[in-house]
């Protein structure tokens, strides 16, 4: 039966099917992949093997995200995808092969535009979750989770408290030991998971 729909097909209604019928195959495995989290190809997410700034945003920027990039392959088969089904579903209806052209495009760049919206919402998200630690640690205030050796002898465990968030780090101090429960303050950022700390004393008039 399918062998003689296809022959029956037009030669242009086969390279229709032909190509929505990939593009719907390769949006599937695109889909899949992104939820496995192995999109990395099309996403262009190189890992950049320099130095680390402490200045720069640890977090998704624009130029890895498929959202903001118009000129992707993932935006061609979204194109493919809204144009390709539009013509089918309608070509019946419109006598005019114009006009259904027309309106298959449409519905392809509105397709691209929407999944790109979704995109860059999702990746908005995913960076106000990311915090750049070197920007928003020192002066925050939290307790001791576990014992910071004195001068610098070993790490204990601290609770701070950025932009809203409670968030555990390793910690150093310069001076005495500082107990569990006891309120400290950060003076310095050593690196992404440790911080220097001290007692945040309270002084009663």
């Amino acid at each position: 039966m399918i062998s003689e729909w296809w022959t029956a097909l037009a030669p242009g209604m086969k390279v229709l099917w032909s190509m929505t019928l990939a593009a719907s195959l390769v949006f599937v495995i695109q889909s899949i992949l992104t939820f496995i989290g192995a999109d990395a190809a099309d996403n262009g997410m190189d890992i950049p093997g320099g130095d680390f700034d402490p200045s720069a945003d640890v977090s998704v920027t624009d130029a890895g995200n498929p959202g903001m990039n118009l000129y992707t392959f993932r935006n061609l088969v979204n194109f493919l995808l809204g144009f390709g089904w539009t013509a089918i579903l309608l070509h019946s209806s419109i006598e005019s092969t114009a006009l259904l052209l027309v309106i298959s495009f449409i519905v392809g760049i509105l397709l691209v535009a929407v999944v790109m919206f979704l995109f860059k919402w999702l990746s908005t998200m995913q960076q106000s979750g990311n915090i750049n630690i070197y920007r928003s640690a020192v002066g925050c205030q939290g307790t001791v989770y576990l014992t910071i050796p004195a001068e610098r002898s070993g790490e204990g465990k601290i609770q701070i408290t950025i932009n809203n968030s409670v968030r555990e780090y390793n910690a150093l101090t310069d001076g005495e030991a500082i107990g569990t429960g006891t309120p400290i303050k950060v003076i310095e950022v050593l690196n992404p998971s440790t911080l220097l700390v001290e007692e945040l004393k309270s002084y009663i008039i």
